[in-house]
C-alpha cells in the first residue's frame, strides 16, 4: 500500500517500485508471493495518484467550493477503486498461500517476507470491514472539509466549519467502529492508524508523566529574570528572502530538491509519491522569519526520511508509524536547527540575505529562537510549551470520540484549556481551534504522534552524540552528511521491519 498521511504536516506516500533483495529470492519459490507483490504494487501506484491530487488541492487548485466538490468526486471514485482492490478476497488467498510457501521453505530464511505478509494480513482484515461506500464517502468529504476549513480559518469563523467538522468526526468514528476488534475501544483504534500498538491507556500514562514534569519547569523558566531578547525575530524581513534562506538551509541538511519541490501552502506539510518525488511546503510572513524557516527545516526532516527509504512500493519499506516520522522532522528541527552550533553556521547566511537590518550575533539568534513564551500557535511554540499544545488537542479529540464533548463546544473548551494549561487568552478562532488542518483530513488520532516523535527525537540525539562526540562541530561547519547517514543507517533503511515497542 502507499503510506499516506496528512499532518502539520503532511501528505506522505511510500517509496519507489522495486522489491527488496530478499523478496526477489522468495519470488523464486512462491508464485503466490510474486502475484501478491504485483497486486500490492498496483494499489500503491493508485494511492500515489491520490496523493498527487491531494497535493494539488492544497497547493495549486482554485480555492472555492465548486472546485473542491469536483476534486471530492475524483478522490471518491479513486478511493472506491482502491478499496475494492485492497479488499478483494484474492488478496487474502494469496497471503495465505504465500504463508504456506514460507512455512514449507523455512520461514527463518525470509524474515522480511514474513513481516510483509503479517502486515498485509492485518491491513486486509481491517480494510475488508470498511464498506466501499464508506471509503468513497470519506474521501469525498475530506476534500470538501479541507476547503471549508481553509475558508473558515481565513475568516476566523468556526461556525463556517462546524458542520463539516462534525461530519469528519462522524465518518472517522464510523470507520473506526468498523475496524476495531472486540476488545478495542474506538479511539485506540483511531490511534493505531497513526501510532501502531499505542492504545489510549499507554498514551495517557506517558503524557501524564510528561505534563507533570513540564509544568513546574515551564513555571520556573518563565519566572526567570534572564530572558532572551527576541528583537532579531521581527523586522524588515520580506517573505521572499525568508524563503530563499529556508531553501538554502533545507538543501544543506540533505533535502534533495532535484527529486522534489518546495511550495507554499496554508499549513506546512510533506508529500512523497516515491523516493524520487518528495515535496515540501511551508508558509512565510513578512516581518517575522522564525516560523517559515524553522517549519521548512521541520518538513525537510520528513522529506529526508522519505528520500532515504529503500526504493520499494511495499509497506515494509515505509515508516512504521507517524511517531517515527515526527522523530525525524523533530531531530532536524529541535536538535540541529535550534542548536547554538547551527546558528553559528546559519547567522552569516541570514546577514548576507537580509542585509544590514540583521545585525545580530549567533548567540543572540540562538537565544531568541529558543525563548520560552506561551503562545497560541502549535507550530510556532517553543520546545517546552509545545507538548502542552499536543496534549490539549489529544484530550479534546478523545473526549469528542467518547461522547463527553460536542463538536460545537470545541472553541469554548479550546480557549478554556489554553488559559488553564498555558495561561494565554485566545482572541480568535484562527489562532485557536482552526489553526491545524488535521481534523479536516479525518486524521483524528494523529496529534499524539507529535509528542511521541519529540521524545523519540531526543533519544536519537542522545545516541547520535555518542557516535559523534564532534556533533556540534559538524553542525557549526555545515557538515550534515554524517548525521543524515547515521539516521539512514539507524532508522530510514529499516522501514517497518521491526514492530513498535
Amino acid at each position: 500500500r502507499a503510506f499516506t498521511v496528512r499532518c502539520g504536516s503532511t501528505t506522505m506516500d511510500a517509496t519507489d517500485v522495486a522489491p527488496t533483495v530478499d523478496a526477489v529470492k522468495f519470488d523464486d519459490v512462491s508464485e503466490s508471493y510474486k502475484e501478491l507483490l504485483g497486486k500490492l504494487n498496483t494499489i500503491t501506484q493508485l494511492n500515489r495518484c491520490a496523493s498527487v491530487l491531494g497535493y494539488d488541492q492544497q497547493v495549486f487548485m482554485p480555492k472555492n467550493g465548486e472546485s473542491a466538490a469536483e476534486r471530492g468526486q475524483q478522490m471518491a471514485a479513486l478511493s472506491g477503486v482502491v478499496h475494492n482492490m485492497k479488499t478483494d478476497k484474492a488478496i487474502l488467498s494469496l497471503i495465505e498461500k504465500a504463508e504456506a510457501d514460507l512455512a514449507a521453505h523455512g520461514g527463518s530464511d525470509f524474515q522480511d517476507e514474513a513481516r510483509l505478509l503479517a502486515m498485509e494480513r492485518k491491513d486486509f482484515l481491517k480494510n475488508e470491514r470498511i464498506p466501499t461506500e464508506l471509503a468513497s464517502r470519506a474521501s469525498a468529504h475530506q476534500a470538501k472539509a479541507q476547503q471549508s476549513w481553509q475558508v473558515a480559518r481565513a475568516s476566523s469563523d468556526f461556525s463556517a466549519f462546524e458542520s463539516d467538522l462534525s461530519e469528519c468526526y462522524a465518518i472517522a468514528k464510523e470507520m473506526a467502529e468498523c475496524k476495531r476488534g472486540p476488545d478495542d475501544d474506538v479511539y485506540s483504534t483511531m490511534l493505531d492508524e497513526f501510532e501502531t500498538s499505542m492504545p489510549k491507556a499507554r498514551i495517557d500514562e506517558l503524557f501524564g508523566e510528561i505534563k507533570e514534569s513540564l509544568i513546574p519547569l515551564i513555571t520556573k523558566v518563565l519566572d526567570s529574570e534572564n530572558k532572551p531578547d527576541k528583537s532579531c525575530l521581527t523586522g524588515a524581513f520580506p517573505a521572499d528572502k525568508q524563503a530563499e534562506i529556508a531553501n538554502k538551509l533545507v538543501k544543506a541538511i540533505g533535502y534533495d530538491a532535484d527529486f522534489g519541490r518546495i511550495d507554499v501552502s496554508t499549513h506546512p506539510f510533506t508529500s512523497a509519491t516515491s523516493t524520487k518525488d518528495v515535496r515540501i511546503t511551508s508558509r512565510f510572513t513578512d516581518g517575522t522569519w522564525r516560523e517559515g524557516i524553522i517549519a521548512t527545516l521541520h518538513e525537510g526532516g520528513h522529506a529526508i526520511y522519505e528520500q532515504n527509504h529503500p526504493p520499494s512500493p511495499y509497506q515494509i519499506d515505509s515508516a512504521l508509524s507517524l511517531g517515527a516520522h515526527e522523530s525525524q522532522s523533530l531531530f532536524w528541527e529541535r536538535h540541529v536547527s535550534l542548536s547554538k552550533a547551527f546558528w553559528r553556521y546559519a547567522t552569516p547566511m541570514m546577514k548576507e540575505t537580509f542585509g544590514e537590518g540583521f545585525d545580530y550575533s549567533p548567540e543572540e539568534v540562538y537565544g531568541a529562537v529558543n525563548a520560552v513564551s506561551p503562545s497560541f500557535i502549535r507550530v510556532e511554540a517553543d520546545e517546552l510549551t509545545y507538548p502542552l499544545h499536543v496534549i490539549l488537542r489529544y484530550q479534546i479529540e478523545s473526549d469528542i470520540i467518547a461522547g463527553d464533548l460536542n463538536v460545537e463546544d470545541i472553541p469554548q473548551r479550546w480557549n478554556a484549556d489554553m488559559k488553564r494549561m498555558l495561561g494565554v487568552d485566545v482572541e480568535n478562532d484562527a489562532d485557536g481551534c482552526l489553526q491545524d488542518m488535521h481534523w479536516s483530513a479525518l486524521a483524528i488520532g494523529y496529534f499524539p504522534t507529535y509528542l511521541i516523535g519529540a521524545a523519540t527525537a531526543a533519544q536519537l540525539e542522545y545516541f547520535c552524540r555518542k557516535d559523534f562526540p564532534n556533533f556540534d562541530d559538524l553542525v557549526e561547519k555545515g557538515e550534515f552528511a554524517p548525521l543524515r547517514e547515521w539516521l539512514t543507517e539507524k532508522v530510514h533503511k529499516h522501514g517497518s521491519r521491526d514492530e513498535s515497542l
